[in-house]
């Protein structure tokens, strides 16, 4: 109980951040239920185009407002959104979108064919531009065949492919717009008003949208990366909604909030800079692996909350997922010094450095304890955090780092969007993970037409991941969505969503 105790003391003193979040006199949507306010825990990408979003954080946001052809609801099942249907040729290499008729952007202009194929054709890179979604560059062509009608044609099947159409990345957007860095139209049920860096994002909700509209008129996002003031914020009422809470935050919550409990379906785990040269040896991977008590991190951080974790899939995946790889690394601290002196770190001289997004306190805090096991079989980690477009920009773009922790989400419902980012010529592979025998069983499965063997050749990559110790894999974390009395609709996504138009005032 005291080590408990101690690490709580510990963690409250690290978790700390940059800017605040509004004050407890800032009192918005509770007593307007015309608006609300959603604290988010980091500011969106410095451009708005979805087309450009790397950062779960930011497409969670703009589902609000984009929507491709079609979209995923909150069942993980594929909707008709832009298109109202679409064909399928037998060999599966045409597939034919009928648009729906009447959408219009939020600038008042009808959704046309053009601006269809403008916006696949620059996720695709066929305009001659680097393919955005790299799955797209399996198109041919994209043309209008008919008025209303537009036909993609792929060089060889992809069974995944409206899993790649239906993601915010793939948005319909105005072929004609030139701003969309910094002024989003889309077709959502909300539009865009305004944003301020580090402050806030405003959306009002769009009248003309051609679906169900949304309820609340008018929304602020109000980035809240001081997570020490985050509790003050709710409790005081300047914001009503949050997702992506630490338990021990919401345990702090008044009456006045309902909270909802699920998982974030990520992978959060400490990833490992494999151009860093100690980690180029398995056998200090496994290791780190060895030194890691996964259960003792998911009871000091979230109450036992959230879902162990020994490859690069989560649970809420069940169709890939293997709970059986939580297993490949089981605590054993004994076995993780015998390794370390194998590889020649036997007497304490291995040292590294874990770079952290100091606005997720999750993750800072899984880092502290990591460090603190870690001690315990001679390892010295340090922990350095960094604000999130700095972590973007140094870790996940430029590779500088030797570990950090953080969660690892799907863009979109499919395998590839989890493991395509381990094959060694992957421009997302920000570890630089090589490994031949991986290689050949991922790209293998992109290629094979039987779902059944394509399945067991994904569960082949993801068993590679867990025995080769890839990276030192830890939970999918707990979800705590704490959301005001006097609303209600909040629906939980398998993937990072968070979808304001289902929210409304309780009547």
């Amino acid at each position: 109980m005291k080590k408990k105790l101690a690490f709580i003391l510990v963690l409250t003193t690290l978790t700390t951040a940059f800017s605040g979040c509004g004050s407890a006199d800032d009192k918005t949507s509770g007593e307007n239920s015309s608006h609300i306010t959603v604290g988010i825990t980091q500011d969106l990408e410095n451009s708005l185009d979805p087309h450009k979003a790397e950062a779960a954080a930011t497409r969670e946001i703009l589902f609000n407002v984009f929507e491709g052809l079609y979209k995923p609801d909150s069942n993980g099942e594929l909707i008709p959104a832009v298109a109202e249907s679409y064909e399928l040729s037998e060999d599966g290499l045409v597939y034919t979108f009928t648009l729906r008729d009447g959408v219009l952007f939020h600038n008042g202009e009808t959704v046309t064919a053009e601006d269809v194929i403008s916006s696949i054709e620059s996720c695709a890179g066929t305009n001659g531009d680097t393919p955005l979604i790299p799955a797209f560059s399996n198109i041919v062509s994209i043309e209008e065949t008919a008025e209303g009608e537009v036909e993609i044609t792929l060089s060889e099947r992809d069974p995944d492919f409206m899993s790649y159409i239906a993601s915010v990345k793939a948005a319909i957007m105005p072929a004609d717009q030139t701003d969309a860095d910094t002024n989003p139209i889309g077709t959502g049920p909300y539009k865009y008003v305004s944003r301020s860096v580090q402050e806030n994002i405003v959306m009002e909700k769009w009248d003309e949208y051609w679906g169900e509209k949304a309820y609340i008129e008018n929304v602020t996002f109000k980035v809240c990366a001081d997570s020490d003031s985050l509790v003050m914020a709710l409790n005081g009422g300047s914001v009503d909604m949050m997702a992506h809470l630490p338990v021990s935050q919401a345990q702090q919550l008044s009456d006045d909030f309902t909270v909802l409990e699920g998982t974030m379906n990520l992978v959060q785990a400490v990833y490992l800079s494999h151009d860093f040269e100690p980690f180029q040896d398995e056998r200090v991977r496994k290791a780190l692996c060895y030194a890691v008590d996964r259960q003792a991190i998911l009871d000091i951080v979230s109450d036992g909350k959230g879902e162990i974790l020994g490859s690069s899939m989560f649970p809420n995946f069940e169709k890939y997922y293997m709970p059986e790889l939580s297993d490949t690394y089981s605590y054993d601290p004994e076995k993780a010094k015998e390794l370390l002196a194998e590889a020649g770190y036997g007497d304490g001289s291995l040292s590294f450095t874990i770079t952290v997004p100091s606005n997720y306190p999750q993750h800072v805090d899984t880092a502290v304890i990591i460090a603190d096991q870690l001690k315990e079989v001679g390892v010295n980690a340090d922990i350095k955090q960094v604000e999130w477009n700095t972590w973007l920009s140094d870790v996940y773009s430029e590779r500088q780092f030797e570990a950090t922790v953080v969660g690892v989400d799907a863009s979109n419902l499919t395998a590839t969007a989890m493991l395509s980012r381990f094959s060694s010529d992957a421009d997302n592979n920000f570890i630089s993970y090589e490994n031949p025998d991986y290689d050949n069983a991922y790209k293998s499965a992109l290629v094979e037409s039987d779902d059944k063997a394509q399945t067991e050749l994904y569960k082949e990559c993801l068993t590679i991941l867990a025995e080769d110790a890839a990276n030192v894999y830890i939970q999918d974390l707990a979800e705590m969505v704490a959301i005001r009395k006097g609303y209600e609709g909040y629906e939980f996504y398998p993937l990072y969503v968070q979808d304001i138009s289902k929210i409304k005032p309780v009547e």
